[in-house]
């Protein structure tokens, strides 16, 4: 019987359990949908579309190489699995589990019920250490390790093809163009895709880049060559969490062995925090798949209302085109709008800084956010707007000063002059703070502030006043404390020392004095999205 091997976001065939099992049990289709619904959707952009392209064409070289090929249909899924059912004479559906958007989930709730309709068995599999159907997150951890210490699974030499005939093959071969991503530009600058990219950053990284990986992870200026840059591999699936975890292991091994290379130790330090990283990969896409939710309702029910949807359009059109006022946060912005990429930090303050100096509704700017992160990862993304805005009740308030990260991460302004070029001529005592320049300075250094570059958006003292009231308003609520602690025992990490691996933990769960339940955790960069 033909075995139709579904691919959505696990563009590879290496370490790919159901393109390795199907091919065993029969002819295989290898089948990839453009669909309307998903390059739609309002978290999607051409900068996705394109990385995908890449990863769809080297996965259609390794398939043809093995006596395969990739089909690429167009439409709504339901309809393209009715339309090969009418070709066939039945099948079996193989994909991996997604914890996707609300679109996918819908989508898979639709597929779900039209196999059960037709009577065809769809096999899921894990793709990663996230757990489906998980009651609580007792025992997570172990069961990540269990996952990843599996055998990676290689993909057979040959894999036979479903034989059709020219009819049959010209019906398969629907052109994907009326489920084109539409609004949102590719960026030139961009990572590009490919399976062949994804390892050869995984072993350029455990080889030597990993070196300044702990010190220069935090700062725009050097976290583009320090950071791992595996995200959208990951978030595409052209390379394996299981993989990665197996191939860090491996160069720690090396690094212990006798006569291992001098800076052994500063390498070993970076692989403990690279792998913790994987593990809160999988961590925060758990709370997706617990609770879908999270992607558009306060995971803490308490911040309903607080901040309303929609409102502050003009502070939210400042921001996303990085006109604030604010140089670092105005270069950040500008930069990930070149690049697609952003290191953790400055995501954190960017995110920060909307949610409370500028009081939007974490919806709004996660939404330009996901379209602007190549690596956008629907699990990590949501739960990181929440927790940088502060409406998961279990972790501190983070309210980030850019002028601060500014001098702490770019203090002698190369970057911020770099993207902000009306402040080229500034020099680095006003770079940050250019609205506090004398008349004179601003016009010797050719950039008058509130004309050639904007005044702050807000008042930074205010603003940051406000929004601590505001947050505290809620937090002293005796009722917040019992959803708070809810929210722990549907997402809370529970063992400090494996899911947490090198981040520093306060206090597991406890109550603060104003009264609130609170899972202190200090990030350093978690989950691998930037890093």
């Amino acid at each position: 019987m033909l075995q139709v091997v579904w691919f959505k976001r696990d563009l590879r065939w290496h370490d790919h359990a159901p393109l390795a099992r199907a091919a065993r049990t029969g002819p295989v289709l290898a089948l990839y949908v453009d669909e309307p619904d998903v390059e739609g959707s309002s978290d999607r952009s051409q900068q996705h579309r394109g990385f995908v392209d890449e990863c769809l064409e080297e996965l259609d070289v390794a398939l043809r190489a093995r006596g395969n090929r990739l089909v690429r249909m167009a439409g709504h899924m339901p309809d393209v699995l009715e339309h090969l059912f009418a070709l066939s004479s039945g099948f079996t559906l193989w994909s991996h589990e997604e914890t996707g958007n609300a679109v996918t989930f819908a989508r898979d709730r639709r597929v779900a019920r039209w196999c059960r309709d037709r009577g065809i068995a769809w096999n899921e599999v894990p793709q990663h250490g996230v757990v489906r159907g998980l009651r609580d997150r007792d025992g997570w951890a172990v069961r990540w390790d269990a996952r990843m210490s599996e055998p990676q699974i290689a993909v057979p030499d040959a894999i036979a093809r479903w034989r059709t005939d020219d009819t049959l093959q010209r019906a398969l071969s629907t052109a994907p163009s009326e489920a084109r991503a539409t609004v949102h530009p590719d960026k030139a600058e961009r990572q590009r895709g490919g399976r062949a990219r994804g390892v050869a950053l995984l072993e350029s990284f455990l080889a030597d880049r990993m070196t300044d990986y702990r010190a220069g992870m935090s700062s725009p200026v050097t976290g583009a060559e320090a950071c791992s840059r595996l995200s959208a591999h990951f978030a595409y699936g052209s390379v394996s969490i299981r993989e990665a975890a197996q191939a860090a292991w491996l160069r720690r091994s090396e690094l212990l062995q006798p006569g291992a290379r001098r800076d052994a130790s500063i390498l070993l330090q970076a692989l403990k925090a690279f792998e913790s990283r994987l593990h809160w990969h999988c961590h925060f896409m758990q709370k997706l798949e617990t609770e879908p939710e999270i992607e558009w309702r306060n995971m803490h029910r308490g911040h309903d209302g607080l901040r309303v949807e929609g409102a502050h359009p003009d502070r939210l059109g400042a921001w996303c085109e990085g006109r604030t006022g604010y140089p670092m946060v105005d270069a950040c912005m500008r930069m990930l709008a070149t690049t697609g990429w952003l290191n953790f930090r400055m995501r954190a303050m960017v995110t920060s800084f909307a949610s409370y100096h500028l009081w939007l509704h974490w919806r709004d700017s996660g939404l330009h956010l996901a379209r602007e992160f190549l690596d956008y990862e629907p699990g990590i993304h949501w739960s990181q707007c929440q927790m940088q805005s502060g409406t998961t009740g279990i972790n501190t308030l983070r309210i980030y000063n850019p002028v601060k990260q500014a001098i702490d991460h770019d203090p002698d302004g190369h970057f911020v002059r770099r993207w902000v070029p009306e402040l080229s001529r500034v020099s680095t005592p006003g770079l940050f703070e250019p609205w506090k320049l004398s008349p004179s300075d601003q016009r010797s250094a050719g950039c008058v502030i509130g004309r050639d570059y904007p005044m702050p958006i807000v008042d930074p003292a205010t603003a940051v006043r406000e929004a601590r009231e505001r947050m505290w308003s809620v937090r002293k609520n005796p009722a917040a404390a019992d959803e708070a602690l809810a929210v722990f025992r549907r997402h809370g990490s529970r063992n400090p020392s494996r899911e947490a691996g090198t981040v520093r933990r306060r206090g597991t769960a406890r109550k603060t004095s104003k009264g609130t339940f609170q899972q202190d955790l200090d990030f350093g960069e978690p989950p691998l999205q930037g890093g």
